[in-house]
């Protein structure tokens, strides 16, 4: 009898080494990554900057920054993504100590550039607990719905984040259905 319970013991603690093994894992588990993007990013007529076009990308996250220069010609230039990262960084920065336009509610079109790309990228360029930590305030949700006017953009977020469903469904047999189903209930036996 003293041996069945020292097996029982020793499943018992095997079963809660194994729990606490499986919670401890899963805190560890990495979490989705925000997809890498290349932008566009313009400068507009009062200074500030906004994302014309923004696009999944298999590379780094990069941006074109396109300037007005005092005679009115544009530029184009380009951005990698440390360049990004450390402009980023440099505004999340100012907008933990209260100093960035991130802090304040968005007033007129636009940003400075720093705040733009921080605005649109926190996650992928400085990982998802800061990103997800930002997006929680009020005031940066709402300066990065209004700097960016991609249509990715506009298509992401009308669609909650994630893409589309069809209504239409493929029955059994191969014939589709769509708009509502119907439900019928069966029971069996009875």
């Amino acid at each position: 009898m003293n041996h069945i319970s020292t097996i029982g013991s020793a499943a018992l603690l095997g079963s809660v080494g194994l729990t606490v093994m499986s919670v401890l894992t899963g805190c560890e588990a990495p979490q989705e990554q925000e997809p890498n993007k290349f932008y566009v990013i313009e400068q507009q007529a009062n200074g500030k900057y906004v994302v014309m076009e923004e696009m999944p990308t298999e590379g780094e996250n990069r941006a074109i920054i396109r300037e007005k220069n005092e005679d009115g010609t544009v530029s184009e230039r380009f951005m990698n993504e440390a360049e990004m990262q450390r402009l980023a960084q440099q505004e999340y920065e100012k907008m933990e100590a209260g100093q960035s336009e991130l802090n304040a509610e968005p007033s007129g079109e636009g940003m400075g550039l720093a705040g733009t790309i921080l605005a649109v990228a926190a996650g992928s360029l400085l990982g998802n607990m800061i990103g997800n930590a930002l997006m929680g305030n009020k005031n940066f949700k709402s300066h990065s719905n209004s700097v960016n006017k991609s249509a990715y953009h506009k298509s992401k977020t009308a669609s909650g984040g994630k893409s589309a469903k069809s209504s239409s469904k493929k029955s059994f047999f191969g014939g589709s259905k769509s708009g509502s189903s119907s439900r019928t209930s069966s029971s069996y036996g009875g």
